[in-house]
């Protein structure tokens, strides 16, 4: 192996946070719910005593850059950008690699490890080294599954043992590439952001490399599998086919060949609705339109999705043709505003072009915000600020020791009444 940071993740307590006989409280989602609010309810940790955070414990990956070898191609993790899921004291965390660990919350002792050796396809075509940036999970009366998309494979994991559940797919994997409309080359075929579950569906996008471009390149089919069986249940085409709506913005038949136009970020979700939010990425190439002529639906759009069937409901496209990367990098945001005195149920969309689209319901880095007033996020760099809610002062920052915190961080009260707040670096 070569040298290379190990990734870590690293939890902040605070000892007077310590609530005897509070009730535990979970983040049992990588954005907190599904509508990636990312909002904690936990006020343990708050403006005035902020200041007091250390570190509770840290736990590192153990993942290294693996050189090319005889039947090994080179891979390398890059930047640590997993939000944990917390249920019941145990943390659930992806790794770079797509491995999974189950932590005890309170103490960060592992509990099971699970690798899926992604890496011995070698290094996907994105430039960004191996990165992913969490798990889902579905849970019965009688057993929890963790599901864990590595790069062209879904996995199903018991919760308890770590171990794949064979009666899923097989052997417990899915092959997301063998239910595509066309075959795919694999190496250019990945997953970085976590699986969604809606009811007994779990549902996937993937990603593919900005740069590459040639006809028949992967393209950024939705698909939804059945959460025990690991039947594929329905497929979105993000590139319409003939027929389908949306087809003929793609010109000289273009929508036959182009691929990308994928969901590479994390998706949202309206359970009381049955809605599910896509924010989908730029076609074939980001940088090069003139073989894909038109407006090119439904890339660098909204898509609001039937979750339960995959029909689209609503869409907006935020840039026609797109020619600069500006595909959205975030979940969409559901949340309750104000508007005109009456309460209105929302959906706020960021973008890179720094404007944010917010729409009527009927990823990029973002901040953790906390009933304590406070917001924890740290736009990408290597410190980790908390920030007072009236005002946007810094009431506290706290240097990461493994550098760059390219994820969101996550808050949970565990069994013992501490809050812990969570940063994987």
């Amino acid at each position: 192996m070569t040298a290379s940071r190990v990734a870590s993740l690293t939890l902040l307590s605070l000892a007077c946070a310590l609530r005897a006989g509070a009730q535990r409280v979970d983040w049992p989602t990588t954005s907190g719910d599904p509508g990636a609010m990312r909002y904690s309810s936990l006020n343990d940790i708050n403006r005035e005593n902020v200041s007091r955070l250390q570190i509770a414990w840290r736990w590192n990956t153990g993942e290294r850059g693996m050189p090319a070898s005889p039947g090994q191609l080179a891979a390398r993790p890059g930047s640590f950008q997993a939000s944990p899921v917390v249920i019941g004291d145990t943390m659930y965390v992806s790794t770079g690699f797509a491995a999974v660990a189950a932590l005890n919350a309170a103490t960060g002792k592992p509990l099971w490890t699970f690798d899926p050796e992604i890496w011995r396809a070698g290094q996907p075509s994105n430039g960004t080294g191996l990165v992913h940036r969490g798990v889902a999970t579905w849970a019965s009366r009688s057993e929890r599954r963790i599901f864990i998309n590595a790069r062209w494979k879904l996995i199903a994991l018991d919760a308890t043992t770590g171990k794949p559940i064979p009666s899923f797919g097989v052997n417990g994997e899915v092959d997301l590439t063998a239910t595509l409309r066309r075959p795919v080359n694999k190496l250019q075929y990945t997953n970085t952001s976590p699986p969604i579950v809606y009811g007994d569906l779990v549902v996937v996008g993937n990603g593919v490399g900005d740069r590459i471009r040639y006809r028949n390149d992967p393209p950024g089919d939705v698909q939804a599998f059945d959460v025990k069986t690991g039947r594929r249940v329905w497929s979105f085409h993000t590139v319409p086919d003939s027929g389908e709506f949306g087809w003929k913005t793609w010109e000289d038949g273009s929508y036959k060949y182009m691929g990308h136009t994928n969901v590479w970020s994390p998706m949202s979700l309206d359970v009381a609705r049955g809605l599910l939010f896509l924010p989908v990425s730029t076609p074939t190439n980001d940088w090069y339109g003139g073989d894909r002529k038109g407006d090119n639906l439904f890339a660098e759009s909204v898509v609001a999705l039937d979750a339960k069937t995959g029909k689209r409901v609503w869409h907006y496209q935020i840039v026609h043709h797109g020619l600069w990367d500006y595909d959205l990098p975030a979940p969409p945001v559901l949340a309750t505003i104000t508007w005109n005195g009456r309460p209105r149920d929302v959906v706020a969309v960021p973008s890179k072009s720094a404007w944010i689209y917010v729409f009527g319901v009927a990823g990029a880095i973002g901040g953790t915000v906390t009933r304590g007033g406070l917001i924890f996020a740290t736009g990408g760099g290597d410190v980790l600020y908390a920030l007072d809610t009236r005002d946007g002062r810094v009431l506290w920052q706290f240097a990461l020791p493994a550098g760059r915190g390219y994820s969101n961080p996550v808050s949970y009260r565990a069994a013992n009444g501490v809050q812990y707040l969570v940063m994987a670096t």
